[in-house]
Order: structure tokens, then sequence, then C-alpha cells
């Protein structure tokens, strides 16, 4: 890990190792745990290559064929060591291993993708309840929690959100940016909220026993899902819109309804939404929204779902930016691309939030809530 300078005593840096090694440590939005500035550098090239080369004159199918290369080397191949040392060398306990859920055909293969890496990682183990988290703690195992940003793909169809549990799905994002079946996105300029398929969606997610999460959800949606929701509702991956007002930020109306359902509000590592400046966004930045929901709901209410570095070469990075991300809701010039937070450019330097929280006077307890306590009581309150 590089440590971000805090300008903390000796003492303090010990604590917050300490606290860090010992602790349950959460990230409920994990794009790792290999980021961009974490790939060897020589892949920029080759990957470009061998992707100019498979689709010479389309540069989102050259960008989806070297993700794909990038999770079949990660997931058993060249870059499965690389995998296992970011995610052990980060301190993180527990994170998500997404389903994409953009169709039925994308549902089946992700299913596929994701148990193939708890297939051939004999370390990762997947989490369907609080339970298992715990266990991988125990025995210096990490612990992988199904979830997805995405439900198109499962149309009306509540059959396919139960064959997605049956998987071990335990955390489900109502809406990505945009309109779909279940409701308005953060993006969307109308606020419509949760349609009747929605609320259903929502109910069918409570008798399950899946975390209903609303960080793409627009106001509304964020609302009515806190509103209808018999169980804790939260938002894996955030920030404070009075700290930085952007789209994907929530109001203080949203806080205090997740807050009030038990749920809790997890701040992300995503430069373009937590500070006016991408290049310039330090961890203090993050820290900042964290300070700030604390402030307003309390720190029983306070996560982390860092959402950033995504497994990619800068040059995939630009791409998805200038074709991808547009098609997503994101808007122009907005959303992901190659800069990173200043003291969080890499999973391995996950502790140095640890080391900040320390650095702005938290208790220890506190600390343990805000990586990973929250999270794993609120999993503990929904998840059978």
């Amino acid at each position: 890990m590089i440590p971000y300078d805090f300008g903390l005593t000796e003492e303090q840096q010990r604590r917050a190792q300490k606290l860090h090694a010992e602790s349950i440590v959460i990230d409920m939005l994990f794009q790792g745990p290999i980021g961009t500035y974490a790939l060897p550098e020589e892949l920029e090239d080759e990957l470009l290559t061998m992707a100019q080369q498979a689709h010479p004159y389309d540069e989102v199918a050259q960008v989806n064929y070297a993700n794909d290369l990038i999770r079949k080397w990660y997931t058993n191949g060249r870059l499965s060591e690389l995998y296992k040392e970011c995610w052990y060398e980060s301190g993180i306990t527990a994170a998500c291993r997404q389903l994409s859920i953009r169709s039925k055909d994308s549902l089946l293969r992700s299913m596929a993708h994701v148990q193939a890496e708890f297939d051939y990682k004999p370390w990762l183990i997947k989490a369907r309840s609080a339970a298992d988290i715990e266990y991988a703690h125990e025995q210096g195992l990490k612990a992988g929690i199904v979830t997805s940003q995405e439900t198109v793909g499962y149309g009306t169809d509540l059959g396919l959100l139960e064959l997605a549990y049956d998987f071990g799905l335990r955390v489900q994002q109502l809406t990505y940016n945009n309109h779909n079946f279940v409701g308005a996105g953060c993006m969307e300029p109308n606020d419509a909220g949760l349609s009747r398929f929605g609320i259903r969606f929502v109910a069918k997610c409570n008798e399950l026993g899946i975390v209903v999460d609303t960080a793409h959800c627009g106001r509304q949606t964020t609302l009515d899902a806190c509103k209808y929701s018999q169980a804790p509702v939260v938002a894996t991956h955030t920030g404070a819109k009075n700290i930085y007002s952007h789209p994907r930020c929530k109001s203080d109306e949203e806080i205090k309804a997740i807050a009030a359902t038990g749920g809790v509000i997890g701040i992300f590592a995503m430069p373009w939404f937590t500070a006016p400046d991408p290049n310039n966004t330090t961890v203090e930045h993050v820290l900042d929204h964290i300070d700030y929901v604390v402030s307003l709901v309390g720190v029983e209410h306070v996560g982390i779902g860092t959402d950033w570095p995504m497994p990619q070469t800068k040059w995939m990075a630009l791409t998805f930016k200038k074709y991808v991300a547009p098609s997503l809701g994101f808007a122009p010039g907005d959303g992901p691309s190659i800069e990173y937070v200043h003291g969080i450019k890499d999973y391995r330097s996950f502790g140095n939030i640890t080391a900040g929280l320390v650095a702005r006077g938290y208790s220890d307890e506190d600390i343990w809530k805000i990586i990973g306590g929250n999270w794993l009581r609120v999993i503990g309150q929904v998840c059978r």
C-alpha cells in the first residue's frame, strides 16, 4: 500500500493498520480487486493490438473483447495471482461480485462468469448471509457478495429475480441512471419514482431476502423504495449532494429516508462525482462526504462502496467514456475515465480510508461500523 499523508503520528498509524487488519471490511460496490493502475503496463499495447486485430473497425467491440479477455485472465489465467494479491493486500474481507442483468442472456452469462471465480479460487466463498462473511474473516478467506446494478433483463418476470436469488444474489439495485420497468434513474429529468411493477419488485426483494439498493435511482424512486420496503434500504455507492451537487449524489431528504429504514449510505471513490476537479480529487474529499452523512444521520448509517477503479487499461477507459457511457445515461463528458482518487489509486490502498478516519478523530468502534460493520448489520437483518 502507498500510504496517504494524513499527518498521523506513528502510534496513530499503528492503530489504523491494526484496526484495518482486524476488522471485517466490506466494499459494497467493488470493481476490483484489480484496477487500471494495478494492471501490468505492458498490457496496454498488447491488449490494444489483440483487440484491433479481432475488431479492426469497431472501438466498442475492441473494449468488450479486452474486457472479456481480462476477466478470463483474472478468473483462471495470467492475472489470477495479481487478483489474489490485490484483494488480500486491500484488507477487504467481503466485496461484491456483480451480475449483469441487461438481458436474460447477459444474466445467464454473468452467472457463469461469477460462478467461475468462486470455482477457481478456493480462498473466495460466496456470501449468502452475514454468517458467511464472519466465517471468511475468521478463516482468513475472502467473501464475494453477489449483487447487480441492473434490472432491465428481468423484464417483468419476478421468477428471474428468484432465479438470481437462488444463485446467490443478495443486493439488487432498482435502476441504473435511466427508466426501466421498476422506476426512474437519477439521470431522468422527470423524477417519476417507482412504477406499480416497481412496488411489487421491492416487495419481492423483501420476501426473498434481497437488499434493495437505490444508488443510481432518482430522488422519487429512492423515496418510494424507502416508503414501500419493509426492510432496510441502501445506496451502495453515492455521495452527499450538499458536499458536491451531482445527479449521482443523494439529497439530504434521500439520505434521511434511507437512514430511517435502518439502511446504509455507501460513499464512493468516483472522482467525477465526488469533487469539482477529477484530476485533483483526493481521499480527503471522500472523507468529507463520510463526515457529512455521519453528521446528518449518524455513524450507524454510513459505509463504503468505492465503485472505482475498474479492471481495464487506460485506452479502454477512454473509449468507454467516449462511446459507452452516454448509452448508459451519463451526461456528455461525464463518468468513468482514467482519473482516480489520490490516495485510493489502487485497491491495495484501501487502508488509507481507515487511516483517514483515524485522522478525522473517529473512535475505533465508529470506524469499525463505517468500514464494514454497518453493511454486515444490514445483510444480517435482510439476507437469509
